[in-house]
């Protein structure tokens, strides 16, 4: 239980704290024994500490600059703060209403569930009895107090408006803040419009009007049906005092209209969080109550048990043993439909110390740069890709460290509860654990395998060896992967991601929106400090972090993104509605991707770009650059130059650079794909100076300031790596990464690219 003061100056403090210690002792029947406070003068005064002798009290002081020996209170005092910092720019409410809204971020904070108390409330474990929580409401919203009939002529208004400040500490019911008196009254009659804020500066009303599917009142869910109400999670209109007094704090007499405001929330949200309650335990608990879960963990100890990865053993003594939990999953096809649910014993490998339980570590991922050149070589060369799904993951590789982990929870060997298992390979979860695999594969994402190869007798060899040696699923050609998805044609590969861009637009309201040709306008330029108000920051990150994701499979929105990315802190309502104009694009282009076709040659060619002092705010550049195999592109970049560029051609030869890096590495991927690029990889530029630059091994005052990591471009191009080529700008595919293009323009270049929509591949596929 927390309770708060507000002090005019720190003399008050010894006032203070006596009445703080006479109200708590006579409450709660105890006799306060000890006080924990800081080194501050208020707490160390000759008054005080004589005050604390009288009493008996223990003191605890803390350290001098050691805040953390206070840090029950230390933590509090932050929480306090932060919570009311968020109520009040919420609702724009101006910083005088500080202690008003501190003082009502201490009453929910006592009126909400904490783990400290077991999941109870601070009110209950204080008072016995557990809090009234209907009569809560939105800081700072508007609402209507009403006027009593002593207090009004006949044909006054029957209500005042005002803005909500909290909660009467000796009375029942609300703090107003008058707008017209600006006086702070106390009412109990009062009707609340929690969607709506005052303008302080303007001084009207101003509300956000959001088209979300409405959830009935409490009177009219008892004519739905069962499904539905347990679908809903809403609150009472009612407002009710914490005794439960069946009267209504709202005025009682009869109206034609009901005036109390509706609660709405997201029926796509609402469904998400039933499916994720449903089909997700969070808990080993909860997976019990299901018999394909229970199904689902014995699968998974039958593969680790069949690996031998582990033996039981007595408690060491002098060895530490590291905790395993259950990592419960849903496997999802890519209609959504279920593949199966997946159980994960994991170790729990943070409490491990490096030095002592292992040594290094290394995670098999594969970039999604390496997953779609692998993709496009099989494209090319009209290969087919397979996919497996590895049933314990890591392979329990062969572990040298000595290592030991408690029995899984709800699995414990009869009459030998106290021993641990000792682990001969590596558990999923362990430092050691990526370190510790070691397959012949194509590509790896932790427990998904994709592979490919010219000979039909020579996959199913390895398929057949792996499945022999390793529990694995064949799924067959590969359809999908993570999140991508995949259609093998016999003349072309096509990756989308269809339902990852469809479920983005439902997420945020843009399910029926209007489609736009062009993801940006030409003519609009976005800078940190626009003007426009602020925007908010949550939705503006989700949206900006999902088209990131997009742009996996998209690579006509990736200047965009990028864009949009450099003003995660502090969005305006300008860089909104630009994020909100690329979700329109991707509502036109819903079944776009990518297609991988094949051609006569396996040639890597690159194109570069950059837009010089394409940054509003500090006039740096963006760089851009593609590469492909002749058809579809499957690397590309648009990021901003990390230093200001004093000409085109500078910006120009440090695009180069970029593209160089990520030449060579290409090189390597598929070099080790049996792909070696004999000849130099071309890279077309369209500036000429830059060529130029390239090609002068001479440092002169024009190139004397650049960067000497940008100058490797020149290693590359002597070692006949690269061949930086010039290319009318006309041809420039890398331009569509630099800057905001006309539609004429963006859609040439879009096609030049290879993304296309699914309804123009040959046979018309459907995605």
């Amino acid at each position: 239980m927390c309770w708060i003061y507000f002090l005019r100056c720190k003399s008050e403090v010894l006032t203070v704290f006596k009445k703080f210690k006479a109200t708590i002792e006579l409450q709660s029947g105890y006799k306060l024994k000890k006080l924990r406070s800081d080194r501050g003068g208020e707490y160390t005064s000759n008054e005080f500490n004589r005050f604390c002798d009288e009493m008996g009290m223990e003191r605890q002081l803390t350290v001098a600059y050691s805040p953390q020996q206070n840090g029950v209170a230390e933590r509090k005092n932050r929480t306090i703060v932060e919570m009311a910092k968020c109520m009040m720019f919420e609702k724009g409410m101006p910083l005088e209403f500080w202690a008003e809204a501190v003082n009502t971020a201490v009453y929910v904070l006592n009126r909400s569930p904490t783990k400290a108390l077991d999941k109870k409330t601070p009110f209950e474990a204080y008072s016995g009895r557990k809090p009234g929580l209907k009569h809560l409401r939105v800081f700072g919203s508007l609402c209507y107090a009403h006027v009593p009939n002593p207090q009004r002529q006949k044909l006054d208004l029957a209500s005042k408006r005002c803005v909500f400040l909290g909660y009467g500490s000796c009375e029942k019911g609300y703090r107003l803040y008058n707008i017209t008196t600006e006086k702070v009254i106390i009412s109990r009659d009062v009707v609340f419009n929690e969607e709506a804020s005052w303008d302080w500066k303007a001084q009207q009303e101003c509300s956000v009007s959001v088209p979300l599917t409405e959830i009935v009142s409490e009177k009219e869910k008892e004519s739905n049906d069962t499904a539905v109400r347990q679908a809903e999670h809403t609150v009472d209109n009612e407002v009710l005092l914490e005794d439960s007094e069946e009267e209504s704090m709202v005025g009682t007499g009869t109206q034609d209209i009901d005036h109390t405001s509706l609660k709405f929330k997201s029926l796509t949200e609402i469904y998400e969080r039933c499916n994720i309650c449903i089909i997700e335990p969070e808990t080993f608990e909860e997976a019990l109550k299901d018999a394909s879960w229970q199904k689902a963990m014995e699968t998974e100890l039958e593969m680790i048990e069949k690996n031998d990865t582990w033996v039981l053993v007595k408690r060491p003594s002098e060895k530490p043993v590291v905790g395993v939990k259950w990592i419960y999953k849903v496997k999802l096809n890519l209609d959504g439909s279920v593949q199966k649910n997946k159980a994960r014993l994991v170790a729990k490998g943070y409490t491990q110390k490096p030095g002592i339980d292992f040594n290094e570590t290394f995670a098999p991922v594969a970039r999604l740069d390496t997953v779609r050149t692998l993709i496009a070589l099989p494209a090319q060369k009209r290969w087919k890709l397979f996919q497996l799904d590895v049933k314990s993951a890591f392979l329990n590789g062969v572990l040298h460290e000595e290592v030991y982990v408690d029995q899984p929870p709800g699995f414990l060997v009869k009459d030998k509860e106290d021993r641990v298992y000792r682990l001969k390979k590596a558990l999923y979860g362990l430092k050691q654990a990526p370190r510790a695999c070691g397959i012949l594969i194509v590509s790896l994402y932790v427990d998904d395998i994709i592979y490919t190869g010219s000979s039909e007798e020579l996959m199913v060899s390895f398929k057949s060896e792996m499945m022999k040696k390793y529990e694995m699923t064949d799924l067959g050609l590969l359809h999908h992967f993570l999140g991508l998805g995949v259609i093998q044609a016999e003349s072309y590969i096509f990756l989308h991601q269809k339902k990852y861009a469809r479920t983005l637009l439902d997420k945020f309201g843009f399910k029926d929106c209007k489609a736009v040709a062009t993801p940006l306008s030409m003519n609009e330029k976005l800078s940190k400090e626009d003007g426009s108000e602020q925007a908010d920051e949550r939705v503006y990150r989700q949206i900006v972090g999902s088209l990131l994701y997009l742009t996996a499979t998209r690579p006509d929105i990736m200047f965009a993104a990028s864009l949009l990315a450099r003003y995660m802190h502090g969005p305006t309502k300008k860089h909104m509605g630009t994020a909100k104009r690329v979700l329109r694009y991707i509502q036109g282009t819903l079944d776009y991707g990518i297609a991988y076709e094949k051609e006569k040659k396996a040639m890597l060619v690159g194109y570069c770009d950059s837009d010089w002092s394409g940054c509003e705010d500090d006039m740096r550049s963006t760089s851009g650059y593609a590469f492909h195999l002749g058809s579809g592109v499957f690397s590309w970049a648009s990021v901003k130059q990390s230093s200001v560029a004093l000409s085109t051609a500078e910006a120009e030869y440090v695009s180069a650079a970029e593209a160089t890096a990520q030449a060579v590495w290409l090189r390597f991927v598929l070099s080790d794909f049996g792909e070696e690029q004999v000849e130099a990889t071309p890279i077309l530029c369209d500036n000429t100076s830059a060529i130029a630059i390239t090609k002068n091994p001479v440092h002169h005052h024009k190139t004397r300031h650049i960067n000497r990591r940008f100058h490797f471009i020149r290693d590359a191009l002597q070692n006949g790596e690269i061949d930086l080529l010039y290319c009318r700008t006309g041809e420039q595919n890398a331009d569509i990464f630099t800057k905001a293009l006309a539609r004429d323009r963006f859609e040439y270049l879009r096609s030049k690219l290879g993304v296309i929509s699914a309804k123009h591949l040959e046979g018309s596929v459907k995605v």
